[in-house]
């Protein structure tokens, strides 16, 4: 089995399709849902783990290109930037996995590396840009 977590971006025309189903259906492959948000103008972005064999993942990732999703793997490092870090807790409101919360009674923002999913929502949310991407992801072919 082949397993790999990826960022899709779904534009206004394919963001009401049922694109992920086919991904079950047609490609037999499983998914676990990290991170799902419709935004104001209408896209998507989803994060998820994609499984299945490799030959149908990469059939399913073709898939999803020829659908006009941008879909990118999710191999970047996120990293706290302790010294620039006000503590404001503005990250820990756009954190889907808990990775970063606030430690009470000192009110400290704490970052938990392994629930990270990169998904880098902190990255534009944090004011002082305390939250940094080590990118080392690569647009799939």
């Amino acid at each position: 089995m082949y397993s790999k977590m990826l960022f899709l971006r779904f534009d206004k025309n394919s963001v009401d399709k049922p694109i992920v189903w086919h991904l079950v259906k047609d490609y037999d492959l499983t998914f676990n849902i990290l991170k799902a948000t419709i935004l104001p103008r209408k896209e998507g972005i989803l994060v998820l783990e994609l499984t299945g064999h490799r030959k149908n993942f990469n059939k399913g990732v073709k898939f999803l290109r020829d659908q006009g999703v941008h879909v990118q793997t999710m191999g970047q490092d996120i990293k706290r930037n302790k010294k620039k870090c006000y503590h404001c807790g503005a990250c820990t409101a756009v954190c889907p996995t808990g990775a970063l919360w606030i430690k009470r009674p000192e009110m400290e923002i704490v970052f938990d590396k392994k629930k990270c999913s990169a998904c880098e929502l902190c990255v534009p949310a944090c004011p002082p840009r305390a939250m940094e991407v080590r990118v080392m992801e690569k647009l799939l072919m």
